[in-house]
């Protein structure tokens, strides 16, 4: 059965590498990523469960639960895990499915409903379009599909980017979003929301004085300029007062009495 987007994700029980489960039940209130692989030890999905369990957090932080499936056993998630985390620096840490006997892949449609038999002694060919990824809301029901060749890697930056777009209710009412991990991390969003607002204020025109700068307020207002406090010949700054007074023939109070004045 082809599932669209809207549907309510079928639910089923299964063992995984941390138990048995009831899928629902698994997810409760939560958001759920489901991504399957066709067999374990293949090269593409390897790489590709690696750098999930790097990523998590990301999706721990936006309340997302991960779990993978294969149509192998437990006992060969086990080492598949351990190979996982020599090859790739990362253990696993969500759940990974078994599904021997293909029942979650004709569920979600990723084999005809018609498939016999189980998934031992079968090749890899058979399970080629076992490479799904679903995204279930905490109301069970689909909220994005991707489907990827086995020669190519799911990117999983872009299910982050979906997950952040897609409408999710906070505790009080409001909808949810999640910064991009670029602009957590300093990308282009991170150096764009760094940048200061241009302070008006520290404009070198004078507000009063449209157009003009403020030599030429100073000018028009009997003042003096920077420039114009130097001594002569850079000798010593004079006061703004000791200038209006010179200006206007008084007496500098900082300079000593000279005869004759």
């Amino acid at each position: 059965m082809a599932l669209s987007l809207g549907d309510t994700a079928p639910d089923f029980e299964a063992d995984t590498t941390e138990g048995r489960i009831r899928f629902h039940d698994w997810i409760g209130e939560r958001w759920a990523v489901l991504f399957s692989h066709p067999k374990d030890f293949t090269p593409v999905c390897t790489t590709e469960l690696g750098y999930m369990a790097k990523i998590k957090p990301e999706f721990d932080l936006r309340g997302v639960k991960i779990i993978g499936l294969s149509v192998d056993p437990v006992q060969s998630h086990s080492g598949w895990a351990r190979d996982i985390k020599e090859t790739q620096g990362f253990a696993l840490n969500f759940p990974l499915i078994s599904d021997t006997d293909l029942t979650v892949a004709k569920l979600y449609g990723m084999l005809p409903a018609e498939t016999v038999g189980g998934s031992e002694g079968r090749p890899l060919s058979d399970f080629q379009t076992v490479r799904n990824v679903f995204v279930i809301g905490p109301d069970k029901r689909i909220k994005l599909i991707m489907v990827y060749p086995m020669s190519t890697g799911r990117n999983f930056d872009e299910v982050l980017r979906t997950i952040d777009r897609l409408p999710r209710p906070a505790a009080h009412g409001r909808q949810r979003r999640c910064p991009s991990r670029r602009t957590r991390t300093g990308g282009a969003g991170g150096r764009a929301a760094a940048r200061r607002p241009r302070d008006r204020r520290a404009s070198r025109r004078d507000p009063r004085s449209p157009g003009r700068s403020r030599a030429a307020a100073a000018r028009r207002a009997g003042g003096a300029t920077a420039a114009q406090r130097q001594g002569p010949r850079g000798g010593p700054r004079l006061r703004r007062g000791a200038q209006d007074d010179r200006r206007a023939g008084r007496q500098d109070p900082d300079q000593p009495v000279q005869p004759g004045l």
